[in-house]
Order: C-alpha cells, then structure tokens, then sequence
C-alpha cells in the first residue's frame, strides 16, 4: 500500500500480510491477517515511527522512499523491538546509516542483539521531549507492554500518538487505515480483543499503569502498530483496552465460556442439555469446541467471561489432554480469578474431578459443581444437566 497521509506531514507507511499462518508462530491469523503499521513526521527534520517485519522490508523501503529519501531521515524511533516491528532494522540502517536511532535503554541493548547496531544511537528516558522544528515528540516508557524496552512516542502538535503494540488488533487494512473507513467497525474491535487476549492480557496491570501516563495527553488520534488508525473515535480503542485490562482484577462480564471436548460423543451428548440450562437461567453464554477450535478463538471469551463451565471426560485417572492444553495456556496467559463448575463422561473410572481442583486452584478459580456420569448419559443424566448448568448460572 501507498503512504497515507493522517494529519499534515505525519505519514502512514504499512504493509498488509496475508502470508502469515500463524502470527508469533502462536496465533491463527490466516483468515484475518494482519497490518505492519509505521509513520512519518516531516519538519525540519524528520523522524520515521517503527519498521515492519523483515521479509516485507523491501516493499516497505520501497514504499518508504516514495515519500521521502532514505537519506534524509534524522531519526528512527524504535518503540518495541520485537521483530514484526524491528525486522527491517540492518536493511534501514544500511541505506539510511546517518539516522540517529532512539530507544529506551533496553531496547538499545537489544539492538546490538537482534540487528548488530551500536553506533548512532541515543538512548531515550521517560518523559523526554525531541523539537523536529515545530513539532515535537515527547516519549513515555511503557515497560511490560509486552516487552520491558517499549515506549510510547506522540506527537504534540496534531495530538497523536503512536503507541506500537499497544491499542492494536488482527486484521488487514483492506478498504482504508481510518476508523472512518468502516461503516461495521465490529470485526476490527473483535479482532482488537482477540489480539489483546493472546497477547497483552498476561500483562494488563503495566496496561493500565501506561494507560494512567498518557492521561494527561491530549489525544486525537491512535495510531498503533497492527490495526486501524483511530482517527474518528480515539477514545474507543483506549476504552476498551482499559476494560479489557480491567478484567485480570476479577470484574469480568456476567457470561459463561463452555469449553467442551469429547472423545467418544457421550460428554457432547449433555451439551444440548447444559445449553438449555443456561437459556433458562437467562445466562448469555459461548461454546467452544476445543478439539477444533484453535487456542487463539478461545481465550478472548475465557478472558471477558466470568464464567467457565469444563466439558471434557476423563482420560487415563485424568482429563482430556486436549482440555488440560486449554487450561494450561489459561494459567500461563494469567486468565485468573473465575467461577467454574466441570461435567463429563468417564468410563472405568473417574479422575478428571482430581485434576481439575488441582488445576482451579492454581488458576484461582473457584469450582462451584462438579456433574459426572459413566459412559453414555441416561435420560436421568441429561436432565441432571440442565438443572446442574441452570444452578451454576444462578451462582453468578
């Protein structure tokens, strides 16, 4: 795509990616893809915002020289130096070598790691302020937001902020870069949350403490490194990290998040029932099967949700593996403090009951009921489930 332009000499150079299976080699983004954002601020001197992913480097720069000769860039602000963003890093530096680099400490040492740079670079500190003539950047230190070396850099002329990874979301920017752009702004915000859960959620507290640091900026416009540039309704995007982000204290939204898997069909077989239950209730709910729903897909509800109701059987005096991944992925993605109740199908045995209070409490879920049954479910089971789905609903 070509440089847009998004206020007066403040450019938008992007590049969409269609390629990518898996973004971090974590997360499927193969329908959704997702767009490498960077920007330009021209004045008397002029400072170019982040980079791209190196195996888009050469369109990028392509791109990049159209508006502006390599060579008479002052700057580059490096925010983050995770590689979807500090890929093209040797091939700037090599055509554009008299650039003074400015990054926060950490990431000045990482530059030496990743790309081998260590001359013409300027470390930057927490509040630092840099005149392009009449404008002027100002930095603020977003440490944990993913990475311990971000920053976030803004503008204070025109009000806008480039805050890399954070406000950011999956999506290609295929009909525009401008919220305004989209008259169903609805994938992107539920793109936005499935990007937030698999990848900043585990650190919504340095969230939150930089959200308070840019509570003083006078923003109009979001301008982050994956996803839409915010430019009608900044707030929005800012509002709804903010929720997401209060989500880890425990104030999640009164729904619930099934996650069921089954091996032969008989815990599938009370999903109808435990549905039921909680349509009775009045309980708004989402299911997931987790032999073929992709981890990704299921956290952004494990994480809004208050609720979680565990369907799998026991397998071998222990749970479905599959279901023990989910739930591991939940520990380590800090999805904490939930209300949880388990049902399931065993066969010999039961076991899966033992490892799931295990597991609640190093989760710190609370695991309100536990419904069981031997192989295929009875009349009497399904009815038992429903009352047992109906009963935990009420107990949110």
């Amino acid at each position: 795509m070509k440089p847009i332009q998004i206020k007066p000499d403040i450019y938008w150079i992007g590049v969409n990616d269609t390629s990518t299976r898996l973004f971090e080699g974590l997360w499927l983004i193969e329908e959704e893809g997702i767009s490498y954002n960077s920007y330009l601020v021209k004045d008397e001197k002029t400072a170019l915002i982040d980079l791209c992913k190196e195996v888009f480097q050469e369109e990028y720069l392509e791109d990049l020289s159209s508006l502006v000769d390599l060579k008479s860039i002052d700057y580059l602000v490096v925010n983050h130096m995770e590689p979807d963003h500090s890929g093209a890093l040797q091939a700037f530096h090599a055509r554009a070598p008299q650039a003074t680099i400015l990054a926060t400490q950490k990431a000045v040492e990482m530059l030496k790691e990743f790309a081998g740079i260590t001359d013409n670079v300027q470390v930057i500190s927490d509040g630092d302020r840099l005149s392009l003539g009449e404008k002027e950047l100002v930095f603020r230190t977003a440490p944990m937001v993913h990475w311990p070396e971000t920053m976030v850099t803004f503008e204070t002329t025109s009000g806008v902020v480039f805050p890399c990874d954070a406000f950011g979301g999956y999506g290609i920017l295929s009909d525009g870069i401008f919220d305004d752009d989209y008259t169903d702004l609805s994938m992107f915000e539920r793109e936005a949350l499935r990007y937030f859960a698999n990848i900043v959620a585990a650190f919504s507290k340095p969230v939150l403490n930089a959200a308070e640091k840019l509570a003083d900026l006078p923003i109009q416009i979001v301008a982050p490194s994956h996803g839409l540039v915010w430019r009608k309704s900044p707030q929005r995007i800012i509002d709804l990290y903010l929720k997401w982000s209060g989500y880890s204290k425990g104030k999640a939204e009164k729904a619930v998040t099934i996650l069921h898997g089954s091996m032969y069909g008989n815990t599938a077989a009370v999903l109808p029932a435990i549905e039921a239950g909680l349509v009775e209730a009045g309980m708004p709910y989402s299911a997931h099967d987790i032999t073929t729903t992709h981890i990704s897909y299921i956290l952004p509800d494990l994480w809004q949700n208050q609720g979680v109701l565990i369907g799998a059987p026991t397998y071998e005096g222990s749970i479905f593996p599959t279901m023990a991944s989910v739930l591991q992925m939940a520990e380590y993605k800090r999805i904490f403090h939930k209300d949880a109740a388990y049902f399931g199908s065993y066969g010999w045995g039961g076991g899966a009951t033992r490892y799931l209070r295990t597991t609640c409490d190093q989760l710190k879920w609370n695991l309100h009921d536990e419904f069981e049954f031997m192989g295929k479910p009875s009349e009497e089971d399904q009815i038992k489930a429903s009352a047992f789905a109906s009963g935990f609903a009420k107990k949110l």
